[in-house]
């Protein structure tokens, strides 16, 4: 925006200085008023041209960095993404080590009671026959 200013002032600067030089040469002769006014008009053609081609690149520079804001706004969104999912990952751990433990007892349980279970038909078995003999064969 300053620089357009500034731009437009230099212009307008320009642009009265050589209104003053064309009436300086209209006072003096026209032959170099006319070698002028192809220049001039040749000049105005030359900067307009460049005038359109520094706003084209302004133009690409704009939408290249809107593409580098959407690039940076994408990879704030995956990276927000990524630690989510990184303390999902780490509470599910969490969850699994005591899920292996839980089972590992249980396992020790389940030793254990077909143990007491053993034992305990054992102990049944000796009894019903301790007392089968004794029915069977009083003498005994």
């Amino acid at each position: 925006m300053l620089n357009q200013t500034s731009w437009r002032k230099a212009n307008l600067t320009c642009k009265i200085a050589i209104d003053n030089l064309e009436k300086a040469e209209l006072l003096r002769g026209g032959e170099l008023l006319r070698q002028r006014k192809t220049t001039k008009e040749s000049l105005a053609q030359t900067s307009s041209t460049i005038t359109e081609s520094l706003m084209g690149i302004s133009r690409m520079m704009s939408q290249q960095v809107q593409q580098s804001e959407e690039a940076m706004q994408t990879l704030v969104n995956s990276s927000r993404t990524i630690l989510d999912a990184n303390e999902e990952f780490k509470s599910m751990s969490g969850t699994i080590q005591l899920g292996r433990k839980l089972i590992t007892k249980y396992n020790r349980r389940e030793l254990t009671d077909k143990l007491l279970i053993f034992l305990a038909l054992a102990l049944f078995l000796a009894t019903v026959l301790y007392i089968v003999k004794k029915r069977l064969f009083p003498f005994l």
